[in-house]
């Protein structure tokens, strides 16, 4: 008989267990979550002007055109990506993290520099190149990739290198655009730790609100 109690009060020590960190302090969360921070526990979505989502202000997006401004690269692209056709191979690291190439590997210094091949098919276009084809003053970050491959931000310096760029297609003043990474720059965690980043697609909504 002792061991059928022994059995019975385990159940009931499973049961109440299961009850308290299944059910309830789920449930408890959730619910300060969605009162007290709902944006951030809803995964700090961003709309557009229509009112649809359009990303997440905690994971970054690539920008190509030179209405925009770009991201910093990614190992991933982003997670953009098709598993089933990823002829790149840019997920054959997961969905995010680093590339994990030292400083010293050639295959990195091929991406940032550029590769010259006399196949022009062959060849490969180094990201400092591409930066200043574009007349971009070429920065670590608009360089290298983040360790999650994922990072929203860029510094200021990168954003204010593109406002050159940014202003002659669009026919604005750059005045207006370094109103706008002020305005999209977030600070140090805490007011202590890192450093200020401007969030791009934050910073890209912004610039599409403004009339040209």
């Amino acid at each position: 008989m002792s061991i059928i109690r022994e059995v019975i009060k385990a159940v009931r020590i499973t049961l109440v267990l299961w009850v308290l960190v299944a059910v309830l302090y789920p449930g408890i969360i959730f619910v300060v979550g969605q009162l007290a921070l709902p944006d951030q526990a809803n995964g700090s979505l961003l709309k557009n002007a229509q009112g649809q989502v359009i990303g997440s202000a905690l994971i970054g997006q690539p920008f190509t055109s030179d209405r925009y401004f770009n991201s910093r690269p990614s190992t991933t692209n982003y997670s953009t990506a098709d598993p089933q056709n990823d002829t790149a191979g840019v997920l054959k690291t997961g969905v995010s993290g680093a590339s994990n190439l030292a400083p010293s590997n050639l295959a990195l210094m091929d991406r940032v520099r550029g590769k010259s091949n006399p196949d022009p098919q062959q060849a490969i276009t180094g990201e400092i190149a591409k930066l200043q084809a574009a007349g971009i003053r070429a920065t670590a970050d608009l360089v290298y990739t983040s360790g999650s491959s994922l990072d929203p931000h860029i510094t200021l310096d990168a954003a204010k290198s593109q406002i050159n760029r940014v202003a002659k297609v669009r026919g604005l003043q750059p005045n207006q655009l370094e109103i706008l990474i002020v305005q999209n720059t977030d600070g140090r965690f805490l007011g202590i730790l890192g450093e200020p980043g401007v969030n791009v697609l934050k910073l890209n909504l912004a610039l599409d609100k403004l009339k040209e």
